[in-house]
């Protein structure tokens, strides 16, 4: 059972409803992830802001959830693992490539890269040097899309806490993330 319980969609009013409405309507569901988080409308109003710019931004759906799995992989968050295998499914990845990723493992160089700088940020705290800025360059990352892949591994934190903190409840195909970083 969740720590912070979820906004019952049903019974929001005002903002809330209005955020969880927009939610349904563009995933046709309200993940127990965003019920929760709406306990702050702004806190999801913000979210939601983030992430509809991302998707607009330079990294393909597929590199998104690569990010993202490599990440929840490397904190062993269980709700981001579930989420973000069906929606890199959704995104076109298969099978292969969505367990690979959990483990921060994909067979394309350039992609292997930002998800090996990815995992590196995880274990490191952020503190990252040369090395790893100027490996994603060599791959192809020009730095418009570097600060994409950061504010990508950044977001992707937040939701692996918030679902560690809180507890909340999977509501997508369960998916054990296996975490593979230790905690320092």
């Amino acid at each position: 059972m969740s720590r912070i319980p979820p906004v019952d969609h049903a019974t929001a009013s005002g903002e809330t409803k209005d955020l969880l409405d927009g939610v349904k309507g563009a995933l046709g569901v309200v993940p127990n992830i965003f019920a929760t988080m709406v306990q702050s409308p702004k806190v999801l109003e913000g979210f939601l802001a983030l992430n509809t710019a991302l998707g607009q931004g330079h990294l393909s759906a597929q590199l998104r959830e690569q990010i993202a799995l490599t990440v929840a992989g490397a904190n062993g968050c269980d709700y981001c693992a579930s989420a973000h295998t069906a929606i890199g499914k959704g995104a076109g990845l298969g099978e292969q490539d969505l367990s690979n990723s959990l483990r921060g493992q994909s067979g394309d160089a350039k992609t292997q890269a930002a998800l090996t700088f990815a995992a590196t940020v995880v274990a490191q705290r952020g503190r990252v040097g040369d090395a790893e800025v100027h490996a994603l360059r060599a791959a192809g990352y020009a730095d418009a899309e570097i600060i994409e892949i950061v504010t990508h591994i950044g977001v992707n934190l937040f939701t692996n806490y918030f679902n560690h903190i809180v507890d909340t409840e999977i509501d997508f195909p369960a998916v054990q993330a296996g975490a593979t970083a230790q905690a320092a």
